[in-house]
């Protein structure tokens, strides 16, 4: 018995840390309303950013609902899938899109890192980030209305959605690092294990090859499209910023939903 009380002194702690990085990851990355984590530190930061696809099922649920009943009513694909975005929009606050708005304006202002990142943080959407949040919002609207005129919307919004939130792990990986030193960004940048972030990665597109109504290989690549293109937007937030930020992170989900709308068009 007295060889087994250190583990169960050890086990508390770590039960903590991952309630409390489950309330801030359904905290953080949806409206719905859960209790405060009782701490908030790097490790329950890591145990968030890891729990992200797993934040994301209500969104997808909701919006699969709404595609499902589109269908159902025979609603134009286009006005389904609207729809199915504009409720992921409310149950996420449009967090993630305020961070694309903020990121392209950011990317825009200047090349002095200092200046962009005072742009990113001013709150109001300017020129870019009002046209970048038009161009993506349509593009993905009408990727996904590819995806339901085609049979297999559901499929695809569930998969985008969830999918596209295990990209912050992979942003949040070590050796990224934070672009300040206040925000989230600072609170999760470099948390994540690089071969779990891999692994989170790897088995969604393993998953994806299961999902029915999708041939088999449309899955894993729209998940691989995905993660290059948030891939490829973190790479140049990071050489022009320094590092990551919230704003950051909502960005490269943005993108990455979008890169896996379109894989699932058609």
């Amino acid at each position: 018995m007295a060889a087994e009380a250190p583990r169960a002194a050890t086990s508390a702690p770590g039960r903590r840390v991952l309630a409390d990085g489950a309330l801030m990851a359904l905290g953080t990355l949806t409206a719905w309303r859960v209790p405060a984590p009782r701490a908030i530190d790097r490790a329950v930061g890591g145990v968030a950013m890891l729990l992200a696809p797993m934040a994301a099922i209500p969104l997808a649920v909701l919006a699969g609902l709404v595609v499902y009943t589109g269908d159902v009513l025979g609603l134009p694909p286009l006005l389904t899938a609207a729809l199915a975005v504009g409720s992921v929009c409310l149950g996420n606050r449009g967090l993630h899109l305020d961070g694309l708005s903020d990121t392209a304006d950011a990317l825009a202002a200047s090349y002095d890192r200092e200046r962009a990142l005072e742009v990113m943080h001013r709150g109001d959407a300017g020129p870019m980030g009002a046209a970048t949040l038009v161009l993506v919002l349509l593009a993905q609207c009408a990727a996904l209305a590819g995806a339901v005129a085609s049979g297999h919307g559901v499929a695809a919004v569930v998969l985008a959605l969830v999918a596209s939130r295990a990209v912050v792990p992979a942003c949040c990986a070590r050796g990224v690092p934070a672009a300040q030193r206040s925000g989230l960004g600072v609170m999760v940048a470099g948390t994540v294990p690089p071969l779990v972030a891999v692994t989170v990665g790897v088995v969604l597109a393993a998953v994806a090859a299961l999902l029915p109504g999708l041939p088999w290989w449309q899955g894993p690549v729209a998940v691989v499209l995905g993660f290059a293109a948030a891939g490829a937007l973190l790479h140049r937030c990071v050489t022009r910023f320094g590092g990551i930020t919230g704003d950051v992170l909502g960005a490269c989900i943005e993108a990455a939903a979008l890169a896996m709308f379109v894989g699932l068009s058609t």
